[in-house]
């Protein structure tokens, strides 16, 4: 990222403990929280492997392709149970927005070539002003919501209902293992990161 290897090493560090929870709290709960725990786990693993600062470790070129291919599968795996709302839509969304910014960063993208960033690992970046800045304004106001749900006295999402930041019926704040503050820290975390990613296109 701009921000240096510092910023990037850290980014990498929270998305990756972030991963690891979701993948532990896919053991445990109902067979769609554990969906919902595997689709974050594989998101914040991915978003690990992207901020790994260039500098220490530049990323072949076909590393692009391949993050670009995963998380368009992820996307298409999510697309219809997306069509349901609540949290699933969230999922596509980061998907998406995962494909786009592995498109975006990788080498020779809109013709950069030679810029080089410090903390993706991309050689070059060819973002789309009006779409980055919809996901960054998208990711504002989820990092908000995830935030609001973790004060004291938030209210708690109903049981057949969607909270304020996507959370819908069966999916009631990711409490796999009963600790749904947990789930949604890591959400949190998980929608800062996306954010951090976002700025540097």
């Amino acid at each position: 990222m701009h921000g240096g290897a510092q910023a990037g090493w850290l980014l990498m560090a929270l998305c990756a403990v972030s991963g690891a929870y979701c993948l532990l709290r896919a053991r445990t709960g109902t067979p769609q929280e554990r969906r919902t725990a595997r689709s974050e786990a594989f998101m914040g693993l991915g978003m690990a492997a992207m901020a790994v600062p260039a500098a220490a470790l530049p990323p072949p070129d076909w590393a692009w392709a391949a993050y670009a291919a995963l998380f368009g599968a992820a996307a298409l795996r999510a697309l219809r149970p997306a069509l349901r709302g609540g949290h699933h839509l969230h999922h596509l969304v980061g998907s998406l927005a995962m494909v786009y910014m592995a498109v975006a960063m990788a080498p020779g993208a809109a013709g950069s070539g030679g810029s080089q960033h410090t903390g993706h690992g991309a050689a070059g970046s060819g973002g789309i002003p009006l779409l980055t800045g919809a996901l960054l304004v998208y990711y504002v106001f989820y990092v908000l919501g995830s935030a609001g749900r973790l004060l004291p006295g938030a209210a708690p999402v109903p049981a057949g209902g969607a909270g304020p930041g996507g959370h819908g019926a069966g999916d009631p704040g990711g409490g796999a293992g009963g600790r749904p503050e947990m789930a949604t820290a890591c959400r949190l975390t998980m929608g800062i990161g996306m954010f951090a990613m976002l700025l540097t296109l």
